[in-house]
């Protein structure tokens, strides 16, 4: 075989990282990530010191995305990195839903990770993603309490510039755009969405998926203008 000749279009097979919740505890997370048919590269602990295990080589395919799409990829297992995080998700109770919260010290090693990550493989900021990001009509992991703001002040992802987003709230406040606006917009960023100009469910969660990432205080799928704000300044952004 002759390797003296290398073409120069070529590219890492990993574009994107996902990050998931276990929705279970360490060892029901384990036994889920080695035994079933789910798996990811990474499982991060909840213990006092957090520590990764390695569930599958980086050179192999995890199954952890499942039927997903970003931009014009489509079924993400084949092209990404998934890293699943031990916390319980969610439980709901009498008087509403509550998230469980992701310790500092995970969100650290985290952070080590996805910059040796990045730094591997040349990740883009805009490629680190939330399982619900990819599969917004069926996923909500890694939920709207994972802290994405410190991910993006450790230089790991994109962040909308809060002045530009008060320039904008401003404009849209006096008008909102119409829904079509905002599909197109969504589907601009990178998620699959209805373009169908009508406010439906498929594009009300989309919107609450945007919404419990970048505007975590209200992730309730409607359009308003601070949403319509903070979509605009990340689409100029990228």
């Amino acid at each position: 075989m002759n390797t003296k000749f290398h073409s120069r279009s070529q590219s890492d097979r990993i574009k994107y990282i996902i990050i998931h919740y276990t929705f279970a505890d360490l060892p029901s997370s384990l036994e889920t990530l080695t035994q079933d048919e789910v798996s990811s590269h990474y499982l991060l602990t909840d213990g006092e010191k957090p520590f990764f295990y390695k569930l599958v080589d980086e050179s192999k395919q995890a199954n952890h995305a499942g039927l997903s799409s970003w931009k014009i990829y489509n079924q993400l297992n084949a092209s990404s990195i998934g890293i699943e995080i031990v916390n319980l998700g969610f439980s709901d109770t009498p008087t509403g839903r509550v998230w469980y919260t992701y310790s500092q010290a995970q969100i650290d090693q985290l952070i080590l990770l996805l910059k040796k990550l990045v730094a591997r493989y040349q990740i883009k900021p805009e490629n680190i993603l939330g399982h619900n990001e990819i599969a917004p009509q069926r996923k909500q992991d890694p939920g709207p309490v994972f802290p994405w703001k410190k991910l993006a002040d450790a230089g790991l992802i994109v962040w909308p510039d809060q002045n530009n987003v008060a320039q904008r709230l401003a404009i849209y406040q006096n008008q909102l755009p119409d829904i079509a606006w905002f599909q197109q917009k969504l589907a601009l960023h990178g998620y699959a969405v209805p373009q169908t100009g009508l406010l439906d469910k498929e594009t009300q969660n989309v919107i609450a998926v945007f919404q419990s990432k970048y505007r975590q205080t209200l992730f309730d799928g409607m359009p308003d203008a601070e949403t319509a704000a903070i979509l605009d300044v990340l689409i100029f952004s990228n």
